[in-house]
């Protein structure tokens, strides 16, 4: 695992803005300008839509150099070029809201991962239509919430929710096999910064037991898609697929393990690349720099 980033002396900052010269000049020359030396370096220029986009990690020499002062010096760069960016502390964990229903498979893997220092997140809450991860949630040290939902209550659930995002501050949400429909208003809210999971095998299964569909059937590829979270269900742009090989020797059971498998890795994969700022939006699709 790299060494962390030194907390307030190293940055990232992620661009995106209509392809034009001058570009990387530009990002370059403002860094140079700031005491910036550059630690790591990626661009994608997606000729078919004329837009260009960017992350550069850098660490500054100047002490003096805050976040504040960067962002505030950059605005009128992003200005020229009409440029969508951010810039941020590479240090500072994600503040990440897990939710999750009966299925504990993918949160157990993200607080192992949180526990070992793999993923730089801080989670201030689970969140669950269940209490049967009460326990490991508190194993962890984690605040744990019981938001039951029905039919006539979730309205009321998701504002609880909603309030507990804002209360606590959350920069991503979570759904690590969260089974619950999320409405479109609070699909927009969290637009950009929630994250779902689910199996997509080929041909893709829907409904109870998909697993037990799947071996009915006689698949021969069990997959799992990580995706941002958009009013449309399961249509949001994709972040990261994988897919394990199995052929007729495997028993139902045996897929629903391979299949928790890799949900849980397809999902940390996306949960670490969105807070290390490696994710950017390009209308339906993500633009990726591993």
């Amino acid at each position: 695992m790299p060494p962390r980033p030194h907390p307030g002396h190293e940055f990232v900052l992620t661009l995106s803005c209509p392809d034009q010269a001058g570009l990387v000049h530009a990002v370059s020359g403002f860094l140079l300008a700031h005491s910036g030396n550059i630690l790591e370096s990626q661009q994608f220029d997606d000729r078919r839509q004329g837009r260009f986009f960017m992350r550069v990690h850098f660490d500054v020499s100047d002490p003096a150099m805050s976040p504040e002062r960067l962002n505030a010096d950059f605005a009128p760069v992003a200005d020229a070029y009409r440029i969508d960016w951010r810039l941020r502390d590479a240090a500072a964990p994600a503040r990440t809201l897990i939710m999750v229903s009966k299925y504990g498979h993918c949160l157990n893997d993200l607080l192992f991962r949180r526990s070992t220092g793999v993923l730089n997140v801080e989670i201030p809450a689970i969140v669950s239509n269940h209490r049967d991860f009460e326990p490991l949630a508190r194993s962890h040290g984690i605040p744990f919430h019981h938001i039951p939902v029905t039919r006539d209550t979730k309205a009321d659930a998701e504002a609880e929710l909603l309030d507990l995002v804002e209360r606590l501050r959350i920069d991503l949400v979570v759904l690590a096999r969260y089974m619950q429909i999320l409405s479109d208003n609070l699909c927009k809210r969290l637009e950009g910064r929630a994250i779902n999971i689910h199996h997509s095998f080929l041909p893709s299964f829907k409904g109870a037991r998909p697993y037990l569909q799947a071996h009915e059937r006689g698949v021969k590829l069990v997959g799992a898609t990580a995706h941002y979270v958009t009013p449309d269900l399961d249509e949001g742009p994709i972040i990261e697929q994988d897919v394990v090989r199995v052929d007729h020797s495997h028993d139902p059971d045996e897929l629903v393990t391979l299949g928790q498998d890799v949900e849980a890795q397809v999902l940390a994969r996306a949960v670490q690349w969105h807070t290390e700022n490696r994710l950017l939006l390009n209308g339906h699709h993500t633009v990726v720099f591993r």
